[in-house]
């Protein structure tokens, strides 16, 4: 599915780089979660990067097969608690 980066939110990323954005929304195991950003629906992406790091992506959907990158963060270790538990639970 394409992903379209904002140009704020890829100029705002900070310890991330789009390449672990993208390999985080492209992971074979990710928890998608239903939520709002700013007021508007979006989606959560809960995953893991090559490496394995852990990351939040928030997206938006512009289209029927399109989404609208929003954001991107480290999970707080009460995050990634709970998504190591998913992990444990999805195997």
């Amino acid at each position: 599915m394409p992903y379209r980066w904002w140009p704020a939110t890829l100029a705002a990323l900070v310890g991330i780089t789009d390449v672990e954005v993208l390999e985080a929304l492209n992971a074979d195991r990710r928890r998608p979660l239903p939520g709002f950003a700013l007021g508007i629906p979006a989606l959560s992406i809960w995953a893991r990067t090559e490496a394995g790091r852990a990351l939040i992506v928030v997206v938006k959907q512009e289209g029927q097969f399109s989404w609208g990158i929003l954001g991107a963060r480290d999970m707080t270790p009460d995050e990634l608690a709970e998504f190591e538990k998913w992990e444990a639970s999805a195997a």
